[in-house]
């Protein structure tokens, strides 16, 4: 049997790739270094994975910035409104590709991002590829061609990874009305074609193409597009073996059509769902081999080396060791670098360590459940490790607590429900509030600067007092509150100084969490993240922050913002337990919220935001198990709104993600406000809204704070004037698109500026319409 990885992460194990990005955008570094780093990077990935063992490791797998992207630039898919940038001479294609990803702000120049929205149900972010009728394809970058040539100068023959040409179709977005994006595929497979025909000469045995959407609903256009294409490939490269990889979900009724492809290896995600192993071994042609997905590359937890031995003897039984290969579920690029790096038991205890693996750990495992499988003598060892390992987590007792489970258990009916229907909070709240027409506020967090988070590393490692930290976090908390005065925001919030991130400020101070030290994982471009760990059932034995919003709330007239994250967002940016349902720890965290929000409200704060971004990304990706997850998720929030009086204002926040297909499931959130991003797709978003005609108030983002460029207040003012056309003015807010944490103060504060102004406007407006 063959050992085989999908793909490794590629920001670095210490986060190199984060920082030489960064450093390059803020112009302290040249391109040189920038390539540098990325070239030492994919070296070190590819050279431990030949010594772990890994058979066939990938190539093309590293981004400076995103995949999907990167293939859009390999197809010469680039908007017109970038050419500009590639005119510039002064300009290389990484400065075109970053100013797609980011927007581009000088040399005269102003030009907005591309739109970014979730990698199927992770909280992985890409950057979404824009086809118009016409669309022209043509081989661009030559990226895939140049890494594979790299490897094999180091000695490592490996096999070029690319998105599947049918998935990235249907990843993207039609710029124009009266086609349908899968409608190109003819027009975009010769630039396939090309590239193969390329790798071909330059002698490369193994193709993986990606097709996570043979996992999803399809159109019967799709299901051309799939037949079409792997039929192309196979009459013209009939020797290349072409490794089809699927992952997140089961094949079910795309089962026929898959197997049907002519490609030598089909890889499959059995760690989502293993009970379709049998059906694919009874219908899998002689001619195909099958790569078994045993190691979740989604989660952390450590693998059962029994439970996916079962599943190999099953699968070597029916078609024989030698078709068969074993590999990760997934990328992992999900999954943190390495578990070694974790020395510090004051973070991650030496019992809980013992239950984990990262991406490092991964590839060890995807090697000795081949040996195993081969009944290699020196394996056993290992096995029996790993027993060890996996009995110690079940009969741990840091696991269980009966009076959690118990008030899971008691939860009614009016738990979920506030007390009156939102046409009536809505009055009392106006009359609780007083607040302007188009409110304007900001989604949470303001910018994290150097010196803030040096603040937090000197308290934690002690160079720094608890009185001399909270002194500091004062003053910049007061600063804010001060600033937001001055530019006229209506309602207010602290800024977030002392927290480190969304998610793992909660999980700190929450019981059932725990936390790594260098646990980071890719979530867009340079924009790292540390999920907690979820290993026991959750509650929460303190307030977590009712010292800072009710501390800010004594420093303004104004109405200051408490700032919540919401359960089924730190269920997703969390490493989940995976030994209960996910609805029954959602449940839990849940109830914790529900417990901060009734405090906050009792110590005076009024309007309160309970962040949901990740809720539409929780999806399951068959809409067939949609309201099952829905259910539970809608049902999770209201437990953690819906504790307070009528004329406390709940608020929510969501952000790049599609709408349409839940916008009942969102009304049935009942959040008194919510805010959601918008401006990257020209309002588009806000159409699923206006179409259902929902009958909450609404604060569509007006700039896009994901990229550095300052938007003027006549852009706004467009944007809110878009938005008045299909939502009421008494519905409207005004905000931007989400947390302005990882801005610089400078452009925080000329775009808020100009927010405002862009409110004002809009209002001075209404009140000429009224008097004429």
């Amino acid at each position: 049997m063959l050992t085989n990885n999908l793909g490794y992460p590629r920001i670095g194990s210490k986060r190199e790739l984060k920082k030489a990005c960064e450093q390059y955008w803020s112009g302290s570094s040249t391109i040189q270094e920038l390539v540098q780093t990325g070239r030492e990077i994919r070296k070190q990935n590819w050279e431990m994975q030949k010594e772990a063992g890994i058979n066939l490791i990938p190539s093309n797998d590293f981004s400076f910035y995103d995949q999907v992207l990167d293939l859009s630039l390999t197809v010469g898919a680039i908007p017109k409104r970038y050419h500009e940038v590639i005119l510039n001479k002064g300009n290389t294609e990484l400065d075109l590709y970053f100013a797609m990803a980011r927007g581009y702000q000088k040399d005269g120049l102003d030009i907005t991002a591309m739109e970014m929205t979730k990698w199927f149900d992770t909280n992985y972010h890409y950057i979404v590829p824009e086809f118009l009728k016409d669309q022209q394809f043509k081989l661009f970058s030559t990226k895939l061609l140049d890494e594979y040539q790299e490897s094999v100068r180091l000695g490592i023959k490996t096999k070029p990874v690319i998105i599947g040409p049918v998935s990235y179709l249907l990843l993207g977005k039609e710029k124009e009305s009266g086609f349908d994006r899968i409608d190109l595929i003819k027009n975009l497979l010769p630039v396939y074609l090309e590239l193969l025909k390329k790798l071909e000469e330059q002698h490369v045995e193994w193709v993986q193409f990606d097709e996570p959407f043979l996992s999803l609903d399809l159109k019967e256009k799709d299901r051309k597009a799939f037949k079409y294409v792997y039929a192309e490939i196979k009459k013209r490269f009939p020797r290349l073996k072409i490794l089809l990889a699927t992952y997140f979900g089961a094949l079910q009724d795309n089962k026929e059509l898959t197997l049907s492809l002519p490609v030598h290896t089909l890889h499959i995600d059995f760690v989502r769902n293993p009970e379709q192993l049998k059906e694919i071994l009874a219908d899998i042609p002689a001619y195909m081999g099958l790569s078994l997905g045993l190691v979740d590359g989604r989660n952390i937890w450590k693998n059962d080396f029994d439970a996916s031995l079962t599943l190999i003897r099953a699968a070597a039984e029916k078609i024989g060791h030698d078709r068969l290969m074993i590999s990760p579920s997934c990328s992992l690029i999900h999954s943190p670098c390495d578990l070694e790096l974790e020395t510090n038991e004051a973070v991650l205890s030496a019992e809980i360590k013992q239950w984990l693996s990262f991406a490092r750990q991964k590839i060890d495992e995807v090697v000795v459940l081949n040996e195993l499988a081969l009944n290699i003598e020196t394996a056993i060892p290992k096995l029996n490790v790993n027993r060890i390992a996996n009995e110690s987590r079940r009969s741990s007792d840091l696991i269980h607590n009966n009076a959690v489970k118990q008030r899971v258990a008691g939860i009614t009916a009016q738990d979920d429900q506030r007390k009156n229907t939102f046409a009536v909070r809505q009055q009392l709240q106006k009359q609780a509030l007083n607040l302007p027409l188009f409110p304007t506020t900001t989604i949470g967090s303001f910018p994290q600067t150097q010196e803030v988070r040096s603040w937090r590393a000197k308290y934690k490692k002690g160079d720094l007092s608890a009185e001399e930290y909270n002194e500091l976090i004062k003053k910049e908390t007061e600063d804010t509150i001060r600033f937001q005065e001055d530019a006229g925001i209506d309602v207010l919030v602290h800024g977030e100084f002392e927290r480190n991130d969304m998610v793992e400020y909660f999980g700190e101070q929450l019981a059932g969490f725990t936390f790594t030290k260098n646990g980071w994982v890719q979530s867009y471009g340079s924009r790292c993240v540390k999920p907690p760990v979820i290993y026991g059932d959750v509650y929460r034995p303190l307030p977590m922050t009712v010292k800072w919003s009710a501390f800010a709330q004594s420093l303004t007239n104004k109405w200051v913002k408490g700032m919540l994250t919401g359960p089924v967002t730190i269920l997703q940016w969390s490493f989940v337990r995976n030994d209960q349902s996910r609805s029954e720890t959602c449940t839990q965290i849940a109830l914790a919220i529900r417990d901060e929000v009734v405090d906050l409200e009792n110590a005076g704060i009024k309007i309160i935001q309970i962040d949901e971004p990740a809720i539409r990304e929780g999806l399951p990706l068959r809409k067939s198990d949609w309201q099952d997850y829905l259910q539970w998720a809608v049902r999770a929030f209201r437990i953690s709104a819906s504790g307070v009086k009528d004329d406390t204002q709940i608020h929510t926040h969501m952000c790049y993600s599609e709408f349409n297909d839940i916008i009942q499931n969102i009304s049935d959130m009942d959040a008194d406000v919510i805010t959601i991003e918008c401006s990257r797709s020209q309002m588009e978003l806000l159409d699923a809204f206006a179409n259902f005609k929902y009958p909450n108030e609404i604060g569509p983002g007006v700039y896009d704070i994901h990229s550095p460029r300052v938007p003027a207040k006549e852009e706004m003012v467009f944007l809110l004037q878009k938005a008045q056309k299909v939502i009421p003015s008494a519905q409207l807010w005004v905000n931007p698109d989400c947390g302005l944490k990882t801005r610089h103060w400078d452009e925080t504060k000329k775009a808020l500026t100009e927010m405002v102004s862009a409110a004002k406007v809009l209002r001075e407006y209404v009140e000429e319409a009224v008097t004429l």
